[in-house]
């Protein structure tokens, strides 16, 4: 699965999983469990985070290869964060080709930047509670500002705001760019409009792989 941050990738990759009884490699959740286990690939993944670094590929390609050999990983897996870039798609390729495998499909949930843009600079919070969480598309509060449920002033993260996002968007995209011209080469990747209904998108995704194009 590749998507830009806001794509709903995430959400669409577990839905998949789901529906097609596969597990959802994610591989922000690999280096997670691997960290709370205190794995030996999970104490070298921590060094790097810790310090607010990228894990190199060689380790990351090892956290994926790990949960591929699993037996729930016999038949297949959705995975979801990785490839992030063209190194680690030919790192992919390599890892299958030494178990007799390959990358069946590659699915991109396309959206466009600036639409990326608004989704994820929309998000206020709560002063008076960080769970009250609001959203200038999808749940915006009845009062411009002003929290729905107790009526404290709305505020943005650091994170959440657009000159914040442009910059990340800046430098996630064109290695994400990259990972598409690379499967599209391959004559593997598939191509959805992101931008629908989440079921609609969902149901794109799955034609995509149950009935490839001849």
């Amino acid at each position: 699965m590749v998507g830009a941050p806001g794509a709903g990738k995430g959400t669409q990759a577990s839905r998949l999983a789901e529906r097609l009884g596969l597990p959802h490699v994610a591989s922000g959740d690999l280096f997670r469990s691997h960290m709370r286990d205190q794995t030996p690939l999970g104490r070298k993944a921590a060094r790097y985070i810790e310090r607010g670094e990228l894990v190199p590929d060689e380790l990351t390609v090892k956290l994926v290869e790990d949960r591929l050999a699993r037996p729930d990983a016999r038949e297949g897996a959705i995975l979801d964060g990785f490839p992030r870039t063209r190194p680690q798609a030919q790192a992919l390729d390599a890892l299958l080709a030494r178990r007799d495998g390959r990358v069946a499909g590659a699915l991109f949930v396309d959206v466009e930047r600036e639409r990326l843009l608004r989704r994820l600079a929309g998000r206020w919070i709560c002063r008076a509670s960080e769970e009250h969480v609001y959203h200038e598309i999808t749940r915006p509060p009845a009062t411009p500002g002003r929290c729905d449920i107790d009526g404290a002033e709305l505020y943005q993260r650091e994170d959440d705001r657009p000159e914040t996002v442009r910059a990340r968007l800046d430098k996630q995209l064109p290695p994400m760019y990259e990972v598409v011209d690379y499967y599209t080469d391959r004559d593997v990747m598939t191509a959805v409009d992101g931008d629908r209904d989440v079921d609609e998108v969902t149901e794109a995704l799955f034609r995509a792989i149950t009935q490839p194009a001849s």
